[in-house]
Protein backbone atom coordinates (compact mmCIF):
# COMPACT_ATOMS: atom_id res chain seq x y z
CA UNK A 1 0.00 0.00 0.00
CA UNK A 2 1.24 3.60 -0.72
CA UNK A 3 2.59 5.69 2.22
CA UNK A 4 0.11 8.74 2.57
CA UNK A 5 1.85 11.68 3.93
CA UNK A 6 0.81 13.19 7.10
CA UNK A 7 -1.09 15.98 7.10
CA UNK A 8 0.38 19.42 8.36
CA UNK A 9 -0.99 20.14 12.05
CA UNK A 10 -2.95 24.02 12.06
CA UNK A 11 -1.28 26.02 14.75
CA UNK A 12 -3.61 28.24 16.66
CA UNK A 13 -3.59 32.12 16.29
CA UNK A 14 -2.27 32.69 19.89
CA UNK A 15 0.68 30.08 19.05
CA UNK A 16 4.25 31.02 18.57
CA UNK A 17 5.10 31.32 14.76
CA UNK A 18 9.15 30.32 14.94
CA UNK A 19 9.76 27.28 12.61
CA UNK A 20 12.23 24.28 14.57
CA UNK A 21 15.20 25.58 13.06
CA UNK A 22 15.12 28.49 15.55
CA UNK A 23 16.59 28.86 18.81
CA UNK A 24 13.60 28.50 21.29
CA UNK A 25 14.57 32.15 23.09
CA UNK A 26 14.74 34.27 20.05
CA UNK A 27 12.26 36.99 19.24
CA UNK A 28 12.14 37.12 15.03
CA UNK A 29 8.92 38.78 14.95
CA UNK A 30 6.25 39.97 16.93
CA UNK A 31 4.34 36.54 15.32
CA UNK A 32 6.92 34.62 17.06
CA UNK A 33 4.96 35.09 20.62
CA UNK A 34 1.53 33.40 21.72
CA UNK A 35 -0.36 36.13 23.99
CA UNK A 36 0.47 33.73 26.95
CA UNK A 37 3.91 34.75 25.88
CA UNK A 38 3.54 38.28 25.75
CA UNK A 39 1.67 38.31 29.19
CA UNK A 40 4.77 36.36 30.41
CA UNK A 41 7.33 39.44 29.03
CA UNK A 42 5.01 41.81 30.52
CA UNK A 43 4.92 40.43 33.86
CA UNK A 44 9.02 39.39 33.89
CA UNK A 45 9.52 43.14 32.66
CA UNK A 46 7.76 44.56 35.30
CA UNK A 47 9.20 42.36 38.06
CA UNK A 48 13.25 42.99 36.93
CA UNK A 49 12.34 46.98 36.87
CA UNK A 50 11.59 46.82 40.87
CA UNK A 51 13.97 44.20 41.70
CA UNK A 52 16.59 44.48 44.13
CA UNK A 53 19.67 45.42 41.91
CA UNK A 54 21.79 42.51 43.60
CA UNK A 55 19.30 39.83 43.12
CA UNK A 56 18.95 41.34 39.43
CA UNK A 57 22.33 40.84 38.43
CA UNK A 58 22.33 37.10 39.69
CA UNK A 59 19.97 35.96 36.68
CA UNK A 60 22.23 36.58 33.99
CA UNK A 61 25.83 36.71 35.76
CA UNK A 62 28.83 36.38 32.92
CA UNK A 63 26.21 35.39 30.78
CA UNK A 64 28.13 36.95 27.03
CA UNK A 65 25.52 39.20 24.74
CA UNK A 66 27.29 40.25 21.50
CA UNK A 67 25.29 43.23 19.89
CA UNK A 68 25.58 43.39 16.71
CA UNK A 69 24.53 46.49 14.91
CA UNK A 70 25.02 47.11 11.21
CA UNK A 71 22.96 50.54 11.71
CA UNK A 72 23.26 53.61 13.96
CA UNK A 73 21.35 53.39 17.26
CA UNK A 74 21.14 55.56 19.95
CA UNK A 75 17.73 53.94 22.12
CA UNK A 76 17.84 50.56 21.55
CA UNK A 77 21.30 49.73 21.85
CA UNK A 78 21.63 51.43 24.43
CA UNK A 79 18.72 50.58 26.15
CA UNK A 80 19.30 46.45 25.61
CA UNK A 81 23.11 47.11 26.46
CA UNK A 82 21.88 48.51 29.94
CA UNK A 83 19.51 45.59 30.08
CA UNK A 84 21.96 43.32 29.71
CA UNK A 85 24.63 45.08 32.26
CA UNK A 86 21.48 45.24 34.79
CA UNK A 87 21.17 41.58 34.75
CA UNK A 88 24.93 40.95 35.10
CA UNK A 89 25.54 39.65 31.36
CA UNK A 90 28.99 40.67 29.82
CA UNK A 91 28.07 42.57 26.71
CA UNK A 92 30.37 43.44 23.22
CA UNK A 93 29.64 45.53 21.08
CA UNK A 94 29.93 45.07 17.00
CA UNK A 95 29.33 47.78 14.70
CA UNK A 96 29.98 47.32 10.90
CA UNK A 97 32.31 50.30 11.05
CA UNK A 98 35.08 48.88 13.36
CA UNK A 99 34.99 45.29 12.45
CA UNK A 100 36.08 42.59 9.48
CA UNK A 101 32.22 43.73 8.38
CA UNK A 102 33.82 46.97 7.03
CA UNK A 103 36.37 44.25 4.62
CA UNK A 104 33.50 42.43 3.57
CA UNK A 105 32.71 39.51 6.34
CA UNK A 106 29.59 38.04 5.61
CA UNK A 107 26.73 37.89 8.11
CA UNK A 108 26.98 34.46 8.53
CA UNK A 109 30.94 34.43 8.90
CA UNK A 110 30.70 37.05 11.57
CA UNK A 111 28.10 35.18 13.67
CA UNK A 112 30.11 31.96 13.62
CA UNK A 113 32.72 34.03 14.70
CA UNK A 114 31.17 35.49 17.38
CA UNK A 115 29.74 32.01 18.43
CA UNK A 116 32.91 30.52 18.67
CA UNK A 117 34.35 33.43 20.74
CA UNK A 118 31.85 32.61 23.42
CA UNK A 119 28.59 34.61 23.17
CA UNK A 120 25.66 32.85 23.77
CA UNK A 121 23.28 35.15 22.62
CA UNK A 122 22.99 38.06 19.86
CA UNK A 123 21.19 41.46 19.13
CA UNK A 124 21.31 42.04 15.62
CA UNK A 125 19.97 44.94 13.31
CA UNK A 126 20.81 44.70 9.79
CA UNK A 127 19.55 47.33 6.94
CA UNK A 128 18.04 43.80 4.98
CA UNK A 129 14.98 42.49 6.14
CA UNK A 130 15.25 38.88 7.51
CA UNK A 131 19.06 38.77 8.44
CA UNK A 132 18.08 37.59 11.95
CA UNK A 133 16.43 34.37 10.27
CA UNK A 134 19.87 34.25 8.77
CA UNK A 135 21.90 34.82 11.40
CA UNK A 136 19.87 32.05 13.37
CA UNK A 137 20.08 29.08 11.03
CA UNK A 138 24.00 30.38 11.45
CA UNK A 139 24.35 30.13 14.50
CA UNK A 140 21.67 28.03 16.41
CA UNK A 141 21.92 31.08 19.04
CA UNK A 142 18.69 32.91 20.80
CA UNK A 143 18.67 35.68 17.94
CA UNK A 144 16.69 39.04 19.34
CA UNK A 145 15.77 41.29 16.27
CA UNK A 146 16.50 44.77 16.76
CA UNK A 147 15.42 46.02 13.52
CA UNK A 148 15.84 44.50 9.91
CA UNK A 149 15.37 46.54 7.12
CA UNK A 150 11.92 47.22 6.67
CA UNK A 151 10.27 44.72 8.16
CA UNK A 152 10.14 44.31 11.60
CA UNK A 153 11.45 45.59 15.64
CA UNK A 154 9.47 43.42 17.69
CA UNK A 155 11.31 44.25 20.80
CA UNK A 156 10.04 48.29 19.99
CA UNK A 157 6.23 46.92 19.35
CA UNK A 158 6.14 45.22 22.93
CA UNK A 159 7.45 48.52 24.73
CA UNK A 160 5.06 50.28 23.01
CA UNK A 161 2.27 48.04 24.07
CA UNK A 162 3.64 48.49 27.76
CA UNK A 163 2.84 52.06 27.80
CA UNK A 164 -0.17 52.07 26.02
CA UNK A 165 -0.94 49.30 28.96
CA UNK A 166 0.57 51.61 31.52
CA UNK A 167 -2.25 54.45 30.71
CA UNK A 168 -5.00 51.89 29.27
CA UNK A 169 -4.68 48.95 31.95
CA UNK A 170 -2.76 51.37 34.89
CA UNK A 171 -1.68 48.97 37.54
CA UNK A 172 -2.98 46.30 35.83
CA UNK A 173 -0.43 46.71 33.01
CA UNK A 174 1.32 43.74 33.52
CA UNK A 175 -1.11 41.39 33.67
CA UNK A 176 -2.48 38.68 31.30
CA UNK A 177 -3.17 39.52 28.38
CA UNK A 178 -5.86 38.42 25.34
CA UNK A 179 -8.01 38.92 22.37
CA UNK A 180 -10.51 41.75 23.90
CA UNK A 181 -7.33 43.41 26.39
CA UNK A 182 -7.72 46.62 23.66
CA UNK A 183 -10.54 46.26 22.74
CA UNK A 184 -12.37 49.95 22.26
CA UNK A 185 -8.76 51.46 22.13
CA UNK A 186 -8.08 52.99 18.26
CA UNK A 187 -4.13 53.42 17.91
CA UNK A 188 -3.71 55.88 14.65
CA UNK A 189 -0.46 55.51 13.69
CA UNK A 190 0.81 58.35 10.85
CA UNK A 191 3.90 59.29 9.15
CA UNK A 192 6.03 56.73 7.01
CA UNK A 193 4.73 53.57 7.32
CA UNK A 194 5.46 51.95 4.00
CA UNK A 195 9.20 51.86 5.29
CA UNK A 196 8.42 51.60 8.91
CA UNK A 197 9.56 48.44 10.69
CA UNK A 198 8.02 49.98 13.89
CA UNK A 199 4.59 50.33 12.12
CA UNK A 200 4.81 46.94 11.04
CA UNK A 201 5.09 45.23 14.18
CA UNK A 202 2.16 47.01 15.66
CA UNK A 203 0.19 46.70 12.96
CA UNK A 204 1.05 42.65 13.69
CA UNK A 205 0.71 43.03 17.64
CA UNK A 206 -1.75 45.55 18.73
CA UNK A 207 -5.00 44.17 16.65
CA UNK A 208 -4.36 40.80 18.09
CA UNK A 209 -5.51 42.36 21.58
CA UNK A 210 -8.61 43.74 19.95
CA UNK A 211 -6.95 47.53 19.13
CA UNK A 212 -8.25 49.05 16.08
CA UNK A 213 -5.27 50.47 13.95
CA UNK A 214 -5.70 53.69 11.67
CA UNK A 215 -3.09 54.29 9.58
CA UNK A 216 -2.78 57.50 8.35
CA UNK A 217 -0.11 59.39 5.56
CA UNK A 218 -0.05 60.33 1.70
CA UNK A 219 -0.12 57.45 -1.18
CA UNK A 220 3.53 58.02 -1.06
CA UNK A 221 4.11 56.89 2.24
CA UNK A 222 1.23 54.49 2.76
CA UNK A 223 0.27 52.94 -0.28
CA UNK A 224 -3.82 51.27 -0.53
CA UNK A 225 -2.44 47.71 -0.13
CA UNK A 226 -0.93 48.30 4.03
CA UNK A 227 -5.27 47.53 5.54
CA UNK A 228 -4.50 44.34 3.79
CA UNK A 229 -1.76 43.27 6.23
CA UNK A 230 -4.49 42.02 8.66
CA UNK A 231 -7.77 42.75 10.31
CA UNK A 232 -8.29 45.76 12.24
CA UNK A 233 -6.34 47.85 10.18
CA UNK A 234 -7.86 51.07 8.16
CA UNK A 235 -6.96 53.72 6.10
CA UNK A 236 -7.81 57.42 6.71
CA UNK A 237 -6.06 59.82 4.66
CA UNK A 238 -6.99 62.99 6.55
CA UNK A 239 -5.22 63.12 9.76
CA UNK A 240 -7.81 65.51 11.31
CA UNK A 241 -10.39 62.72 11.38
CA UNK A 242 -8.37 59.87 12.45
CA UNK A 243 -7.36 61.86 15.25
CA UNK A 244 -10.40 62.60 16.09
CA UNK A 245 -11.03 58.28 16.62
CA UNK A 246 -7.92 57.97 18.39
CA UNK A 247 -6.85 57.45 22.02
CA UNK A 248 -3.57 56.85 21.04
CA UNK A 249 -1.15 58.83 18.72
CA UNK A 250 1.88 57.13 17.13
CA UNK A 251 3.95 59.48 14.77
CA UNK A 252 6.51 58.08 12.94
CA UNK A 253 9.56 59.96 11.38
CA UNK A 254 10.33 60.59 7.73
CA UNK A 255 13.36 57.66 6.78
CA UNK A 256 14.82 59.82 4.28
CA UNK A 257 17.75 57.21 4.07
CA UNK A 258 15.29 54.77 2.66
CA UNK A 259 12.85 57.16 0.26
CA UNK A 260 15.27 56.38 -3.05
CA UNK A 261 14.44 59.72 -4.67
CA UNK A 262 10.76 59.95 -4.08
CA UNK A 263 10.04 63.99 -4.17
CA UNK A 264 7.92 64.40 -1.34
CA UNK A 265 6.97 68.39 -0.46
CA UNK A 266 7.22 69.09 3.17
CA UNK A 267 5.67 71.65 3.62
CA UNK A 268 3.04 70.20 2.19
CA UNK A 269 3.53 67.29 4.34
CA UNK A 270 4.02 69.38 7.46
CA UNK A 271 0.37 71.18 6.54
CA UNK A 272 -1.49 67.73 6.49
CA UNK A 273 0.09 65.12 8.76
CA UNK A 274 2.34 67.23 11.03
CA UNK A 275 1.18 67.12 14.84
CA UNK A 276 1.25 70.18 16.32
CA UNK A 277 -0.09 71.87 19.47
CA UNK A 278 -3.41 73.42 17.43
CA UNK A 279 -4.26 70.30 15.68
CA UNK A 280 -3.87 67.79 19.22
CA UNK A 281 -6.02 70.65 21.22
CA UNK A 282 -8.54 70.45 18.35
CA UNK A 283 -9.10 66.89 17.74
CA UNK A 284 -7.27 65.16 20.26
CA UNK A 285 -6.94 66.68 23.53
CA UNK A 286 -6.68 63.10 25.63
CA UNK A 287 -4.81 61.18 23.28
CA UNK A 288 -1.69 59.63 24.66
CA UNK A 289 1.12 60.62 22.10
CA UNK A 290 4.41 58.32 21.28
CA UNK A 291 6.92 58.14 18.55
CA UNK A 292 9.94 55.44 18.72
CA UNK A 293 12.36 58.24 17.51
CA UNK A 294 14.38 59.79 16.54
CA UNK A 295 12.09 62.82 16.55
CA UNK A 296 12.45 65.19 13.76
CA UNK A 297 11.01 67.98 15.41
CA UNK A 298 9.65 70.73 13.51
CA UNK A 299 8.26 67.85 10.26
CA UNK A 300 6.17 65.34 11.99
CA UNK A 301 5.96 66.98 15.39
CA UNK A 302 6.38 70.55 16.77
CA UNK A 303 8.40 70.67 19.81
CA UNK A 304 4.80 71.75 22.01
CA UNK A 305 3.48 68.44 21.52
CA UNK A 306 6.69 66.31 22.17
CA UNK A 307 7.51 67.98 25.03
CA UNK A 308 3.83 68.53 26.46
CA UNK A 309 2.03 66.89 28.81
CA UNK A 310 0.41 63.87 26.54
CA UNK A 311 3.40 62.54 25.25
CA UNK A 312 5.02 59.42 26.41
CA UNK A 313 8.05 59.15 24.58
CA UNK A 314 10.38 59.25 27.53
CA UNK A 315 8.01 56.76 28.89
CA UNK A 316 8.66 54.50 25.48
CA UNK A 317 12.42 54.91 26.59
CA UNK A 318 12.09 53.72 29.88
CA UNK A 319 9.93 50.59 29.00
CA UNK A 320 12.43 49.48 26.35
CA UNK A 321 15.16 49.04 29.41
CA UNK A 322 12.21 46.52 31.26
CA UNK A 323 11.19 44.91 27.80
CA UNK A 324 14.49 44.25 26.51
CA UNK A 325 15.61 42.46 30.30
CA UNK A 326 12.70 40.54 30.05
CA UNK A 327 13.80 39.52 26.58
CA UNK A 328 17.01 38.42 27.42
CA UNK A 329 16.04 36.94 30.46
CA UNK A 330 13.79 34.61 27.94
CA UNK A 331 16.64 33.77 25.17
CA UNK A 332 19.10 33.04 28.01
CA UNK A 333 16.96 31.07 30.00
CA UNK A 334 14.58 29.25 27.02
CA UNK A 335 14.31 25.36 27.74
CA UNK A 336 14.97 23.30 24.59
CA UNK A 337 17.03 22.53 21.88
CA UNK A 338 17.00 23.87 18.31
CA UNK A 339 16.51 21.84 15.82
CA UNK A 340 18.51 21.90 12.64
Amino acid sequence: MPKTKPKPRKTPSSSPQQTSFHHPGSLLSVNDLALEDIGHVLKLASVLETEDPLKRMKRLFKRRVSLLFYESSTRTRTSFELAAKQLGADTVLVSALSSSIEKGESLKDTGITLRALGAECIILRHPNSGAPYVLSRATGLPILNAGDGMHEHPSQALLDLRTILQHVRGAKAAGPVSETTLKGVTVTICGDIFHSRVARSNMLLLPRLGARVVLCGPSALLPETAADAGPGITIERNFDQALQQSQVVMMLRIQAERLAGLNLDLDEYKLRYQANAERIAAHASKALIMHPGPIIRGLEMTSEVADGPQSAIAEQVRNGVAIRMALLVRALTAKGKTSR
